[in-house]
């Protein structure tokens, strides 16, 4: 009897909508990253393959700052069980250890936030200073 690594219920298009969704990032922001023959219709088509060609998926993975084998490998029933095991009601006993829980998805997506606030910043500057030297221009040619 062969083992295969491969499960056949990994849908990896499936799996980078998930991290992307988690991370709250926009289909036009990746397309935005992917480069000017990627747009919005394009990242969503690339979520409904089974398989992402491996180039592409080393690339998202980077803008979206996590392995690839992590959309690779990602399965939900797997990830379902472990949280529905590990932490079912609220049987976890501590025994008065105080545990603090930091959640590092919460500090990401705050990060993200902060991003898209100095990337509209940008844009905003970067439209006065074309109005600005649009004005320029129009006064040397008078």
């Amino acid at each position: 009897m062969t083992h295969t690594t491969s499960n056949p219920k990994i849908h990896e298009g499936r799996n980078l909508k998930r991290f992307r969704e988690m991370l709250g990032i926009k289909q036009d922001f990746l397309a935005f990253e992917l480069g000017e023959d990627w747009n919005q219709q394009k990242v969503s088509l690339l979520e409904l393959k089974e398989k992402i060609d491996a180039n592409i998926l080393e690339q998202v993975s980077a803008i979206l700052k996590i392995p690839a084998e992590a959309i690779r490998n990602f399965d939900e029933d797997q990830a379902i069980n472990n949280i529905a095991c590990n932490f079912s009601g609220n049987a976890v006993n501590n025994n008065g250890v105080n545990i603090q829980h930091i959640n590092p998805i919460d500090k990401i997506i705050q990060l993200h936030e902060e991003k898209i606030a100095l990337y509209e910043r940008m844009l905003k500057e970067k439209d006065e200073m074309m109005g600005r030297l649009e004005r320029l221009i129009g006064e040397i040619n008078r």
